[in-house]
Formats: C-alpha cells, structure tokens, sequence
C-alpha cells in the first residue's frame, strides 16, 4: 500500500517543499531566490527522471494549446483587477499592496544576471514543481492513500476544493489564486499535467515579462 511518504510522493513533491522551505529559511533577497530556484530546479530534474511527470499524452499539440489559453486567461484574472482598481473598488481579498521600497528583483537593485534568474525561476521551475505536488499528488492523495492508483481525471468535490483553498491561500492575491488554482486543476483533469504546467508556466512567463516590461514589481 502507498503511503505518505513513498517513494513516488517524495519525489513528487520534493521540488515544491524544497522550494518552500528555503523561502521561510532565506532572506527576501534576489541572490536567496535564485538559491532556491537552484536546489529546487535540481530537485524537478530528479523528480523528472523517476517519471514523476508521466508520458507524453495522446493529442499532444492540442492539450497544450489548451495550456496556453488557460495560462493567458488566468494572467488576464491576475493582472485585470489592479488594471482596473477592482480590489479597491469591490474590497477582494489580496490586492498585492505595493512595496514601500524598491524591489529587490528590479535590475537597477540586483543587476539583470539575477532579475532573470528571478524571472526564469518564476515560469520554468515554481510553475511545474506547484502543478506536480497540488495537481498530480496532493489531488490524488486527498482522495486515497494508494493515490497513484487514482485516475488523475477523476472529479473529487472535496480534494478540488481543498487543492484550491491551500493553492489560493499560498498567494497574496487570494481570490486570483483560487481561479487560477481551479482553471490548473480544470484543465490538469481534462488534458493531463503536461497541459496544467503548460498553463502555468505561460502563466508565470508572461506575469514576469509584464512586471520587467512595465515595473510592476507588486506582482513579484
């Protein structure tokens, strides 16, 4: 019988406490981001070769079309309601207030070497290592302890929501980061964890290349 911590749910979700352990470890610096992107980047890579992350599904192109609209349509939800002051206006949980200092990710702080690093991070490394623990584990084990046994389409109300609330509850955008997590889990259900890590990462991708674009650096 599968249990909490075999072998498969360690490297499932290796790479995303990994990464959030040395966030509450290390100081809110963008040399500290680019460590934890490092150590959880190696802890993907492992997490990848003990095919954790699946074969390639049937229908590949259009699943991960798929991806890319739900990834652009959650950015669109992130960024459209501080666009439009709609946090301010209709007092939604988690406006992201900005920061009373400069950003230590702007390059003119930490030089361009780190803001891409922050940026690379952000879409290639985060974005897989959150779809795989909340989307292809945590999902799964919610609703069995044998939880590689259980089909990743099937439709739990209970672990959905609980995937959702945790995922939301990890951002500062709260109400933001429970559509974003339902669309990931949606579309995780319907085209496989390829298509949700596609989502994401084009999600976080864009969101970066926004806030080096623009300066708006409350979204990082």
């Amino acid at each position: 019988m599968s249990g909490l911590f075999d072998r498969k749910a360690v490297f499932a979700a290796a790479p995303y406490l990994a990464w959030m352990a040395l966030m509450f470890a290390l100081p809110a610096t963008a040399g500290s981001y680019a460590v934890r992107g490092g150590v959880a980047a190696l802890a993907l890579a492992a997490a990848f070769l003990a095919g954790s992350f699946g074969r390639a599904e049937p229908r590949f192109a259009l699943r991960m079309l798929v991806g890319i609209a739900a990834g652009l349509l959650v950015l669109a939800l992130w960024v459209c309601p501080e666009q439009f002051e709609w946090y301010r206006r209709f007092c939604v949980i988690g406006g992201g207030a900005e920061s009373a200092g400069p950003s230590p990710y702007d390059p003119s702080v930490c030089g361009w070497p780190l803001t891409l690093a922050r940026l690379a991070g952000s879409a290639f490394v985060i974005a897989p290592a959150e779809e795989l623990f909340f989307r292809s584990f945590l999902y799964r084990r919610l609703q069995s302890r044998d939880w590689t046994d259980v089909d990743p389409s099937r439709f739990d109300v209970s672990a959905f929501l609980w995937t959702v609330g945790l995922f939301a509850l990890e951002h500062d955008r709260i109400v933001a980061g429970a559509a974003a997590g339902a669309i990931y889990g949606l579309v995780a259900m319907r085209c496989g964890l390829g298509a949700a890590v596609t989502a994401h990462v084009v999600t976080n991708l864009a969101l970066g290349l926004y806030v080096v674009k623009t300066g708006a650096w409350a979204f990082w």
